[in-house]
Order: structure tokens, then sequence, then C-alpha cells
């Protein structure tokens, strides 16, 4: 199976990784695109998106062996996932979205040093997170101009919201610590490894 931990910066992903990473070691391995492959000094869209295949190839390498993999520290949508050229191999999909208010957000920024300059962008990626969470029709365009040209966007660019198979769980960070966050994370991953959450389809529901 594959699991994505998602959202944008200051979310909480790469703490909720390290938290939890070894409770879940061996049956899951979790890792972020810079473990998988190379980051150039300029990433750009189409990097982040043949990178995403990168790591659904290793996935499939570990569903071989009876193994999952969790995806988590990086933006990656769940539509980059499902439109990745080898998704429609693996057993299993499931999304989870780390979200923080505005607020919440640009506090977190402010305390690791991120520049001031670049808070507006990040809020308005985080806001648009949450709508392709609810929506895959939520403003496409976000992933798929400049993006990588062997994404299979038919996938999932015709559906709209309410679509029973498009399935991103949302946890709100805004108001918890990083324990409270990673002992989230941890119970919807157990979840999904037990078949409890809804999976995200690689077509309409």
């Amino acid at each position: 199976m594959f699991l994505l931990i998602t959202g944008a910066s200051g979310a909480g992903k790469s703490s909720a990784r390290a938290a939890i990473a070894a409770e879940l070691a061996p049956e899951v391995v979790c890792v972020e695109l810079g473990e998988v492959v190379p980051i150039p000094p300029w990433p750009t869209l189409a990097w982040r998106q043949e990178s995403t295949e990168a790591v659904v190839r290793l996935a499939l390498e570990y569903q071989a062996d009876g193994r999952h993999l969790l995806l988590s520290g990086d933006p990656v949508a769940p539509g980059e996932v499902l439109a990745s050229p080898s998704a429609d191999r693996l057993d299993g999909i499931r999304a989870c979205l780390l979200h923080a208010d505005p607020e919440a957000q640009e506090a977190r920024l402010r305390g690791r040093g991120d520049p001031e300059a670049l808070f507006p962008d990040h809020v308005a990626f985080a806001a648009w997170m949450r709508g392709h969470a609810e929506d895959p029709s939520h403003v496409p365009e976000v992933l798929i101009t400049n993006g990588w040209e062997e994404m299979r966007w038919e996938r999932w660019i015709e559906r709209r919201a309410g679509d029973p198979g498009w399935n991103v769980t949302t946890i709100d960070t805004s108001h918890l610590d990083l324990d409270e966050v990673a002992a989230e994370v941890l119970a919807w991953t157990r979840a999904s490894l037990r078949g409890e959450t809804p999976p995200l389809s690689l077509s309409a529901g």
C-alpha cells in the first residue's frame, strides 16, 4: 500500500514522519522525496512529479515483499500520486492531508526561520491543498501547468466533488503539538493498514 501524508509547509509532515517511522518499521518504510532521488538546486513542479513516480516504483518493490511505503515531508498532492504512470500497479492508495490555519502555519514558519516574504505563497498553497483534498476539480492547473509530460492526469481530471473514489482524510493540526500530530497520523496509518480508511481510487467511484 502507498500511504501519503501531505500538506503545505508548516503543516507538520516531516516532524510527524520522524516521530512515527520507528513504530511502523519494518512493515512500513517511511520516506521523503530527498531520500529517494537527488534534490536539484531549484526543484520544479515537473521534478516533483517525476520524483513521485520514483517513489511509487519504490513502493512497488516493497509491495512485492509484503511491505508498505509512507511518503511524508513533501507537498505532493493526492492527484500527483494518482497520475504517476506506475500508480495503477499499486494494491492500494491512502491519502491524508495535514492542514493548519494561516495563523498557526505562519507561526511555525516564523519559528523555523522561513522568509516572511514567502508566507503569503505558503498560506495560499495550503488553501489550495485543502480545496484539492475536498474536490478533485479544484483548480487542477496548479498541478498540470508546467507539469511532467508523463503524468496520467486523465485518471482524475474529469472527476468532481463528491466522487466516492476521491477520499482524502484531513487532520487539522492548527492547535496540536508535535506529539498530538504524530499520534493522529499514527492512528490514521494503522487504521489504513487495517483497511478502515477509504481508498483513493484511480477511477471514479
